[in-house]
């Protein structure tokens, strides 16, 4: 029979293990899962994405979508919609952002998720350590929830993917810049595109290096037709928006 010292002992020793497990009362009622893509980044929308997901047609392989391929997160997308008894993909552009400031844009763009689900949802739990305000429903903030809550999972994939397809149609009309690889985050090689070929319309001004680039007067040139940022036209064009 162990000692007391020694239980305690073992007791402490697992007690970093326990820190990642997360316990949620239950919910009567349907669960939104809520996350965002594209904070960091110097350049196109935030977006963000809210997710409901289906008991009877669970989804293997949901993870933080930052830790899965892009062939993993391509293949989960297209599950995640067929499968989720209602999502929706939402935006705040470039424009919002400089006005706003990155943080209240990321607010804007999670409530507009929210408010465009088909299914009102009981609780929303949103990934990070705030909620937007003004939702509507009972909320609750759970950092590190795109590893936690699968719905939370599911609404990171679908954010990532819907963003980086936006830096793919980008790329084509400003392929000396990059956006095909660094997805508009302030990589060297995006800070060396934006000295040599200046910023596009697509940039947001009120970050420091395009204020950098503007004030040195460097304004790129595109190579075709404007390529739409706004949540609008996008959804519209590529069905990527669910209600």
């Amino acid at each position: 029979m162990r000692s007391p010292r020694s239980s305690a002992r073992a007791d402490a020793s697992a007690a970093p293990e326990q820190l990642d497990l997360l316990w949620t009362p239950p919910v009567i009622g349907l669960l939104a899962g809520v996350d965002e893509a594209g904070r960091g980044p110097l350049a196109g929308p935030v977006v963000a994405a809210a997710v409901i997901l289906d008991d009877l047609q669970p989804i293997a392989g949901l993870n933080d979508s930052k830790k899965l391929t892009a062939r993993a997160r391509e293949r989960l997308f297209d599950e995640i919609r067929a499968k989720a008894l209602c999502c929706c993909i939402a935006e705040a552009s470039v424009e919002e952002i400089d006005q706003l400031n990155i943080l209240h844009a990321t607010m804007l763009a999670m409530k507009r998720a929210v408010d465009g689900l088909r299914l009102k949802p009981a609780l929303v739990q949103v990934d990070g350590n705030r909620v937007p305000p003004h939702l509507g429903v009972a909320a609750q903030a759970i950092v590190k929830g795109d590893a936690k809550v699968q719905a939370i999972s599911a609404a990171s994939i679908l954010a990532k993917v819907h963003r980086d397809r936006l830096c793919d149609a980008l790329h084509a009309r400003y392929p000396h810049h990059g956006f095909e690889s660094h997805k508009g985050y302030p990589t060297p090689e995006h800070l060396a595109a934006l000295g040599e070929h200046g910023v596009t319309p697509a940039h947001r001004r009120s970050f420091a290096p395009v204020r950098l680039a503007l004030a040195e007067g460097r304004v790129a040139v595109p190579v075709d037709s404007a390529v739409s940022m706004n949540v609008l036209s996008t959804a519209a064009a590529d069905g990527l928006s669910l209600a």
